[in-house]
């Protein structure tokens, strides 16, 4: 039955375009509803959120969110299709994505599906495997990876979702504010960020909890379901035996370190003995993806090579990315008020609309406004939008990331 119209959008023009058909999931960022697109007939799902504004950090996330899932177009990464259009954007509250709709999430699957095969298995891990690639090839690492953040379908299509705690790195050294916020379910955190251990890592990190989601997906049971950090270790040094020395001295935090020192010696337990009925080539590539150490791990690509996936991998389905531009993410490194974010979220939102995105580069929309509430002279605006779509984006980025003495230049009002 559908739900009605008024309990779900709140004077959004766009919103007549869909029929809202029931709630499939609510959160503190809001409410979830599946729908039918009235123009295309296709069913989708809307997401809406709530109050985006009523905190930065959570105001931020969502910009982060729907900007790389802008950037990372990709069959196994959920698409966004649309963004509705705010009345006023000056003054919204409430956003409304439009995604793909899926119809479960691997955690579900693994739970009630006893009718799974290891070809089904090996399909699953090739296609997550193939989005960490591009992803990861794109700079960007997700932090985040648990069978809840993968969505499912009955034709065994998989999408990884869930960017929040997404981050794009760019070869420097990251600040304290950039990392320390990593909260991924412990279960499939790896070894090195149990205790917050390395203060820049790597893409390992996914490929650790990648490891840790094929095991469950293979035994139906989570692999090392830690209570606490110290408990996860154990259970970690009791299946893989004590880390070397080496992989030892590489971990900051003091107290885990002295903890892994003082630990009696432990004897890795063979996979192929604690998991006797499983294909003993899918237990060789699970064990490199859990391996202890980072730097034993494989690469997504590397992975992907492995003979695991003879017969299925295809290097013609398993493109490469572009690495994401630094200026994409300068808001990361700057201290924002809540109507930076909002001006950010508009022109993030203004990529679903190009009739608009146009006017707005143009200069000929009345409500266009650029981060950091500046506007460049008319010579500048028409320079920019004669330029490739590409360009444009990188020139306005550049901009705003340019000190603002720079900056002053080029400004001949304050549009606030």
């Amino acid at each position: 039955m559908a739900m009605p119209f008024k309990e779900f959008f709140t004077e959004y023009g766009e919103a007549h375009q869909y029929e809202i058909q029931e709630v499939v999931g609510k959160g503190s960022y809001g409410v979830v509803a599946a729908a039918v697109d009235t123009h295309t007939g296709e069913r989708v799902a809307i997401k809406k959120i709530d109050n985006v504004l009523e905190h930065v950090s959570e105001a931020t996330r969502i910009l982060r969110e729907i900007k790389l899932l802008r950037l990372l177009r990709h069959p196994d990464i959920v698409e966004i299709k649309h963004i509705l259009l705010p009345p006023c954007p000056r003054e919204f509250k409430d956003i409304y994505v439009v995604f793909e709709l899926m119809e479960c999430d691997l955690q579900h699957v693994i739970k009630a599906n006893d009718s799974l095969t290891p070809e089904h298995y090996q399909f699953f891990l090739y296609q997550l495997l193939r989005g960490l690639k591009f992803m990861h090839t794109a700079n960007v690492f997700h932090r985040d990876l648990k069978p809840k953040n993968i969505l499912a379908n009955a034709d065994c299509k998989l999408k990884i979702c869930d960017f929040g705690l997404a981050r794009a790195s760019f070869g420097d050294t990251p600040s304290a504010i950039f990392w320390t916020d990593y909260v991924a379910t412990r279960w499939y955190r790896a070894p090195e960020l149990c205790g917050s251990f390395y203060s820049k890592y790597t893409p390992a990190v996914d490929i650790w909890s990648i490891g840790c989601i094929f095991a469950e997906m293979l035994t139906k049971k989570p692999l090392f379901p830690g209570k606490n950090v110290v408990h996860q270790l154990d259970l970690i040094t009791d299946l893989l035996g004590s880390p070397s020395t080496e992989a030892i001295s590489r971990i900051k935090n003091d107290k885990a370190r002295r903890y892994l020192s003082s630990m009696k010696n432990k004897s890795p337990i063979p996979l192929s003995q604690k998991f006797p009925d499983i294909d003993p080539i899918a237990l060789r590539l699970l064990e490199r993806l859990i391996a202890f150490d980072p730097k034993d791990r494989p690469s997504a690509e590397e992975a992907l090579a492995h003979p695991y996936f003879r017969g299925l991998a295809n290097k013609e389905h398993e493109p490469s990315a572009r690495p994401i531009s630094k200026f994409e993410f300068d808001f990361e490194r700057r201290k924002l008020a809540k109507e930076d974010i909002r001006e950010l979220i508009y022109r993030e939102i203004l990529e679903y609309h190009p009739q608009m995105l146009q006017e707005y580069l143009h200069g000929t929309d009345n409500t266009s406004f650029l981060y950091p509430r500046i506007q460049l002279s008319n010579g500048m605006i028409m320079g920019l939008v004669d330029r490739p779509r590409s360009q444009q984006h990188c020139l306005l980025d550049f901009l705003f990331w340019m000190d603002e003495l720079v900056l002053d230049r080029f400004l001949v009002s304050d549009t606030c």
